[in-house]
């Protein structure tokens, strides 16, 4: 896959999100910068920072990966990255995790983390 589909799907995933979290009556801001380990804030009355994943299995990846000069770059998330994780899996539906997965690779969506259809 193509970095610019790569790219394209992140944006769609962090569209969804932004989405869904405004329909629910929820503030929703981004950070400035691009090196945060979030991708957005949720103000449902407290803060939250949200990684946001675009997934077309029940496995997701939880690695970041980026270039940098001398090649691919990946990092696992560490602890207290963010605050949830939301998982937009087009065609099944939308996900949160309301934990950070600290030191993970991958998690398996299930019912229990279904935020809607």
């Amino acid at each position: 896959m193509g970095n610019r589909e790569t790219q394209r799907k992140g944006d769609i995933g962090l569209a969804r999100a932004i989405a869904t979290f405004t329909e629910m009556g929820w503030d929703v801001s981004l950070p400035i910068t691009e090196s945060a380990a979030y991708d957005l804030i949720v103000d449902d009355g407290r803060l939250h920072r949200v990684q946001v994943r675009y997934s077309t299995g029940l496995q997701v990846e939880l690695r970041r990966i980026h270039s940098n000069g001398q090649g691919y770059v990946v990092k696992k998330t560490v602890e207290d990255a963010y605050d949830w994780l939301y998982v937009y899996r087009p065609g099944d539906g939308e996900y949160l995790v309301k934990q950070c997965l600290a030191g993970r690779s991958t998690i398996n969506m299930k019912e229990e983390f279904l935020l809607r259809r």
